[in-house]
């Protein structure tokens, strides 16, 4: 009862807008994760699409979406730091888009709703991780994103298990795919609870290094540059299942367990970050991530799909907020709506030559091969991280703590 307690505490001590913004992503990821392990089953059985095409529809999707990332994080900065169109735009984006998935009689239908979805994803993630930021005290920073993601999360053990009961009763891949149109207007009706964050209260204490982003920022990005080129899209996982054995709902259900322990750690670890180097925190996620790779690689049967999606969940706790909170350390003041759309473009500019260089590889090459290739990216961001010398302290931002909840 005691732990309890301490985490209702910790939990009202994060800003409302974080938590109102963490219950919207929360009815989303429901929606788009009861979809996403559905769409490659889709694609390769109903439709009849070769698994080149999951690639290239997931790697074009992305790049897409690319340049919009950016530019809504650079525009949220200039209109005033008007982040919540650009947030309530996107959501509206992805709704819409599942909508045309769910509808498709041809995988081309489906590149078109993947890429309005993508679209909504790239309008709304910089604004969003502004937005935060903007709502948060520094000393919190890691916390709050970590409870995002969370909370995100948990919507995607939410989304996989409604898919798993909806495939048991007998549904076929398109009607799992039109339930999962509703949650993304749950998340619209939601976000009616989000509010601008309060203005800056004073200028920005450190200045920013010759422009608008300082040099670790460059630093920090490169970083998760050389990463994210071998970080391909989880379809390939969930393929990968498939093919080491699993049937369909297992497929899902271990999908939904990696979601389960994503979402337990998130927080926890974000709140660690928050009060050890971050670099460390991400250096072990990078380490996880490398070793679950290589176990895909090499993995004898379908036994082995359990304990690494397990573990891949660990990874994805210890890089994802804490990476948006290792952002913030590096920009202060007011171009962190620029920054983060400039981190989302690059990573998603390398995320799509990853997807599409894991299905040529997969189709090309062999299934282990997509595996092998983020093994070895992960491998070398680890070790610029142990060799880079970004800053230890923290955001100086110029923000004010926001008021009570």
């Amino acid at each position: 009862m005691e732990a309890l307690a301490q985490a209702r505490r910790a939990r009202l001590a994060l800003p409302r807008n974080v938590r109102a913004l963490s219950w919207v992503s929360f009815a989303n990821d429901a929606a788009s994760e009861l979809a996403y392990p559905v769409v490659p089953l889709f694609l390769t059985v109903t439709l009849g699409a070769p698994v080149a095409a999951v690639g290239v529809i997931e790697g074009v999707a992305e790049g897409i979406a690319v340049g919009l990332r950016g530019l809504a994080g650079w525009l949220s900065d200039r209109w005033g730091e008007r982040r919540l169109p650009w947030v309530g735009g996107g959501y509206g984006g992805s709704a819409m888009g599942r909508i045309l998935v769910a509808a498709a009689p041809h995988w081309g239908w489906v590149l078109a709703g993947r890429v309005v979805d993508r679209l909504g994803k790239g309008a709304r993630t910089a604004p969003r991780d502004a937005l935060i930021r903007d709502s948060t005290p520094a000393p919190l920073l890691g916390a709050a994103f970590g409870y995002h993601r969370a909370l995100d999360t948990a919507g995607a053990v939410v989304g996989p298990l409604a898919a798993v009961a909806l495939l048991a009763v007998g549904l076929s891949f398109r009607s799992v795919l039109w339930f999962a149109v509703a949650p993304g207007f749950l998340a619209l009706l939601l976000l009616r609870a989000v509010r601008e964050a309060p203005k800056a209260s004073t200028e920005p204490v450190v200045a920013v290094e010759s422009g608008p982003l300082p040099r670790a920022f460059w630093m920090v990005l490169g970083i998760w540059v050389v990463f994210s080129l071998g970080n391909s899209s989880d379809v390939f996982l969930l393929l990968r299942a498939k093919e080491l054995g699993l049937g369909t709902t297992l497929v899902v259900l271990a999908y939904a367990a990696y979601n389960v322990v994503y979402s337990g750690l998130a927080w926890p670890l974000g709140a660690l970050s928050d009060r050890r180097r971050r670099e460390l925190v991400l250096g072990g996620g990078l380490l996880v991530f490398g070793l679950v790779y290589l176990g895909f690689a090499v993995a004898p049967g379908s036994w082995a799909v359990w304990p690494l999606f397990a573990v891949y969940g660990a990874y994805i706790a210890a890089t994802d907020g804490v990476a948006r909170a290792w952002v913030a350390d590096q920009v202060p003041g007011r171009a962190i709506g620029t920054a983060y759309g400039v981190f989302a473009a690059a990573t998603g500019a390398a995320l799509l030559l990853a997807s599409v260089a894991a299905g040529l590889l997969w189709s090309h090459v062999s299934p282990a091969a997509p595996f092998v290739l983020g093994a070895s990216a992960a491998g070398l961001a680890f070790v610029l991280l142990l060799l880079s010398s970004t800053r230890p302290g923290r955001a100086t931002t110029s923000r004010a703590a926001p008021p009570p909840p």
